[in-house]
């Protein structure tokens, strides 16, 4: 993966701000330590950073290409998982290629195509073309929205890049903060409404979108959105189906010119996606290495709810001998979880998913001292209906985001002063309501699989992205490329129309996976309940994080005091009830910990209220 950035302005000549540019492009470091490239004009600058995981020697950019009598330069941040279907019918065109990298492909694709482009492309991606003799930048951002690409729009044009700390370098974006800004942290938080970055006049292409900006302004496109169609495969045909999308997604994000791997977490996901890789990975002679994360005295304090009836590691044993091949573990302790605290709000840029968030880019940082791109089981609860939320029918049919069943409890920490100035109710509500009424839905449909529906929309627009902010920012801030195949969008079309009757396999959540994948998983793992990330349940773990907001709350100069009630915050950590933030991921020690990070927030990015 990449990092990109730049800038398009018909004010000024831009050439006379490199340091500005290259301030932007260092802050992207991480993300491609191995080379950089430039691309500067009066108009337009266009800056890269490369991670090299294909073609490692001609895949350089930002790359340029002449045809007729147009230019196109493009950078990029991506991988394809059609490139050499998509070379081909180039080729059948009449186009060249020098190189093995999907770059090249997808600029030559832009310059046949132009926006129509972005309909061949299968992959995780985001990236802006800029046509010099037009004078034009195009912008496009993957259908499921894996990779990042934040914006602001401001007096000189518009400024773009992978991250918000790279945004923010640019003399032009101040720091700034606005009273929705403070609704999103407080109410929506960790999570954030489509399109919003927080930060006062910096947004985000849409997943699924693209935009061209030129003289006349910024226009932006939806090119693909889900479909309702009857569903008309018998139940067998539906599991081939369901077999071979996902084999063959795990199988194409297996092509890499450096060292791969894959998370285990001795659940079903990544459970299959090591099954599968593991196999192909057999067929070439090589053996497959695998990573797992737990905690120090997570077995003394592991106890069983709801939510994760049994633990992950003798799931993870029984895997390991299943796949016979290299396996890893990342045990971390209580003070590196909590010192992660920090390096994840770097990360991010934002206030994150507390130890969710650190305890991955720990265990990212651990697997890149051997591997360059992993792959992960993200959002297939997502798409064949895991979550609690869609089994429990209670949950299922209240009203509002089912994560999020929090906004009176979230609101009552908010100083006077704000609250005073935000209808919490709506702001969420409004939010949940908008998105429901997008759901694609059939007149014919049962109410069950017309709330299935409303379901699915809301986890892939919300849920599934905060998630995919968490993996992509915590893995790159280490250098290591994470690809998600249960993210292709054929899987997601596909399974979006599938019945809930069939999703729901025996009354297992993930049923119809799980009949699927058959072959691939012993039985314990196969049939095993679901059980969410794993995180620590170490109580050192909230001494630790209340001994920081302690700290926090004891300086009345604290930025988190001007927004927070400190008499919310002490009763925060008093308290010995789970009482639920977003989920059953963040609860109350989780709770405090979003504090501390919002507190370094403000103080690190020198945070002002406007």
């Amino acid at each position: 993966m990449c990092g990109i950035c730049g800038q398009i302005s018909f004010c000024r000549n831009l050439e006379e701000y490199k340091e500005y540019f290259y301030n932007m492009q260092n802050k992207l470091i991480s993300r491609g330590p191995d080379q950089h490239g430039e691309y500067f004009s009066p108009d337009a600058v266009l800056m890269h950073r490369r991670l090299a995981v294909i073609d490692i020697e001609r895949g350089k950019q930002p790359m340029t290409y002449a045809v007729g009598n147009e230019v196109f330069t493009i950078c990029y941040n991506g991988e394809l998982y059609n490139t050499e279907e998509i070379r081909n019918k180039l080729e059948s065109r009449g186009y060249n290629f020098f190189s093995h990298s999907d770059t090249e492909v997808v600029l030559k694709a832009y310059c046949e195509y132009r926006e129509k482009c972005v309909d061949l492309l299968n992959g995780i991606f985001s990236f802006g073309v800029w046509e010099h003799e037009n004078k034009r930048l195009f912008l496009a951002r993957d259908r499921m929205g894996v990779k990042p690409l934040f914006y602001s729009c401001c007096k000189d044009g518009i400024i773009f890049a992978s991250e918000i700390k790279s945004l923010l370098e640019n003399h032009e974006i101040e720091a700034e903060i606005d009273i929705n800004s403070l609704a999103e942290i407080m109410l929506i938080g960790p999570g954030r409404t489509p399109g919003c970055g927080v930060f006062k006049n910096i947004e985000e292409i849409k997943p699924a979108h693209y935009a061209f900006f030129d003289k006349h302004g910024l226009r932006i496109h939806k090119y693909w959105s889900l479909e309702c169609l009857e569903h008309t495969d018998s139940f067998e045909t539906t599991v081939e189906k369901v077999r071979f999308l996902v084999t063959d997604s795990i199988k194409r994000q297996l092509v890499s010119d450096v060292p791969l791997c894959t998370f285990l977490s001795g659940g079903l996901d990544s459970s299959i996606i090591s099954s599968v890789a593991n196999e192909a990975f057999k067929e070439k002679g090589e053996m497959l290495h695998t990573f797992s994360v737990d905690y120090v005295d997570n077995d003394k304090y592991f106890k069983k709810s709801k939510f994760q009836p049994n633990s992950d590691p003798e799931f993870i044993h029984i895997m390991e001998r299943y796949l016979d091949g290299k396996h890893h573990w990342v045990v971390i302790d209580t003070e590196e979880l909590v010192n992660a605290l920090f390096y994840a709000v770097d990360a991010r840029d934002l206030p994150g998913m507390a130890d969710v968030d650190s305890s991955m880019l720990l265990l990212c940082r651990a697997i890149k001292e051997q591997a360059t791109v992993a792959l992960s089981g993200e959002c297939a609860d997502e798409i064949f209906g895991g979550y609690p939320w869609y089994r429990d029918k209670t949950v299922r049919m209240t009203d509002g985001f089912p994560w999020a069943q929090s906004t009176d409890y979230r609101f009552s920490f908010l100083k006077e002063e704000f609250s005073t100035q935000i209808d919490a109710h709506d702001y969420v509500y409004s939010r949940y309501k908008n998105t429901i009424t997008e759901a694609p839905k059939r007149a014919d449909m049962t109410a069950d699989d017309s709330r299935m529906a409303e379901m699915m929309k809301l986890n892939l627009d919300w849920f599934m992205q905060t998630l995919l902010d968490r993996k992509d920012r915590m893995s790159m801030y280490s250098s290591l490329e994470v690809r998600v195949p249960f993210c292709d969008h054929r899987i997601v079309e596909y399974l979006y129309n599938v019945p809930w009757e069939m999703k729901d396999y025996k009354n297992y959540e993930k049923g119809l996976l799980r009949q699927a994948m058959r072959g691939y998983l012993p039985d314990e793992v196969l049939w095993r309940k679901k059980s969410p990330y794993p995180k620590t349940h170490n109580p050192a773990y909230k001494h630790a994080v209340s001994d920081l907001l302690s700290d926090i709350i004891s300086n009345d100069s604290s930025p988190l005091l001007q927004f927070v009630k400190k008499e919310e915050l002490i009763k925060l950590m008093q308290t010995d009830k789970s009482q639920p933030w977003y989920g059953q991921l963040m609860t109350t020690p989780q709770t405090i910990a979003y504090f501390v990070q919002f507190n370094y927030w403000l103080e690190k990015y020198k945070v002002k209220f406007v």
